[in-house]
């Protein structure tokens, strides 16, 4: 019971940084989200805000590495579709309205230790897209390349796209980045 607390607590952390961005997700705002009892806050996060928002950027880059998981052994095309295809998800399910719990922390924080929390997911991100693009058929190099490419490419989509509020940018830079893929696997 007391593991489902804290589950339910980084999981409404990592909804609200995707929302809201870092300053403005609080305790008041995750324990207000997860039904979450006060009391919990500091059991389960005694360093604080801190401690809540690496588990939630922890939490974010598991759920994108769990995602890409069933694609493994598939053509690097396939990958570049899944992967895209959870980020437009995001977009979707939000009206446009979330982002990338990652990003938003990368970007706001002062945090020595949370930018540390958030360089390391990127890292894995990068890691396993180019290990899936790969064994999708790219050559090393070249899957190292493209994955670097869709993580900026497909994050400064999202970042347009809840500026806009629409799905086109996402869906303009997701038909880019598919004619690429389609390049490098044709080139071998």
């Amino acid at each position: 019971m007391a593991g489902d607390v804290r589950d339910r607590m980084v999981e409404g952390a990592m909804a609200l940084l995707a929302q809201r961005g870092l300053q403005a997700t609080s305790f008041s705002e995750v324990l207000a989200a997860t039904g979450a009892p006060r009391g919990s806050l500091y059991h389960h996060f005694p360093d604080g805000k801190d401690q809540l928002v690496a588990a939630a950027v922890d939490r974010a880059g598991a759920v994108l590495t769990d995602a890409m998981a069933s694609i493994a052994g598939a053509p690097a095309e396939a990958v570049v579709e899944r992967f895209l295809a959870i980020w437009r998800a995001v977009l979707t399910r939000s009206q446009c309205e979330a982002g990338c719990a990652v990003l938003a922390v990368t970007v706001a924080t002062d945090s020595a230790e949370l930018l540390s929390h958030a360089t390391a997911v990127f890292r894995a991100w990068r890691e396993r897209l180019t290990d899936l693009l790969h064994k999708g058929g790219l050559p090393p190099a070249r899957a190292r390349s493209l994955a670097m490419m869709l993580i900026a490419s497909a994050e400064g989509a999202v970042v347009l796209s809840r500026a806009d509020q629409s799905l086109e940018p996402f869906e303009a830079v997701a038909q880019q980045l598919m004619a690429h893929v389609r390049q490098a696997a044709s080139a071998g």
